[in-house]
């Protein structure tokens, strides 16, 4: 797990190389499999592969999201707040098991933060998403999460750069 960790970096630029369907099928199960406060499950999973719609989605934002036309996959994480009070969270914990899952496949993946940012002055990148997608308007968007073969390497994070300052015992002092 340690050493997936470390491997695991941020992936913007993507091989033109479509994700098989067993891959994809794993990446879903462990989503779904993503712990919840008390198992309620207040996220959904929309699974874009649309290349047209991978196009749109990356001008859900003003920056940051561009690279999401280059990706084969896109997975926008939404959630009903009425489920449960801690949505956030458990689609936050949900989308890193997507990434760590795709990581464990030899795939890439970088989040796209929908929450609480704009697609253009005064317009919400969350509306802009629903109203693409056809979200219900009882849930939230938290993120988008573009996935494939990587067409970039980046080196593993260094132990030693670890910032085991901010680790503290017993108290904070």
């Amino acid at each position: 797990m340690l050493d997936l960790l470390k491997e695991r970096r941020s992936i913007r630029k993507f091989a033109d190389r479509n994700v098989e369907k067993d891959k994809l099928d794993a990446i879903m199960k462990g989503a779904l499999l993503s712990p919840s406060s008390k198992s309620r499950r207040p996220w959904e999973f929309i699974v874009v592969t649309d290349q047209e719609m991978m196009q749109k989605l990356s001008q859900c934002r003003e920056h940051s999201s561009q690279f999401l036309a280059g990706a084969p996959l896109g997975i926008v994480v939404i959630a009903d707040p009425e489920a449960c009070d801690v949505w956030i969270e458990d689609a936050s914990i949900a989308s890193i098991i997507i990434q760590l899952t795709a990581h464990s496949l030899g795939l890439g993946s970088c989040w796209v933060q929908v929450r609480e940012r704009f697609y253009s002055e005064g317009v919400r990148a969350e509306d802009y998403i629903k109203k693409s997608l056809g979200v219900p308007d009882n849930y939230h968007v938290e993120c988008i999460i573009g996935i494939g073969y990587p067409a970039e390497v980046k080196k593993p994070y260094d132990e030693e750069d670890l910032n085991y300052h901010k680790v503290h015992f017993d108290n904070y002092g």
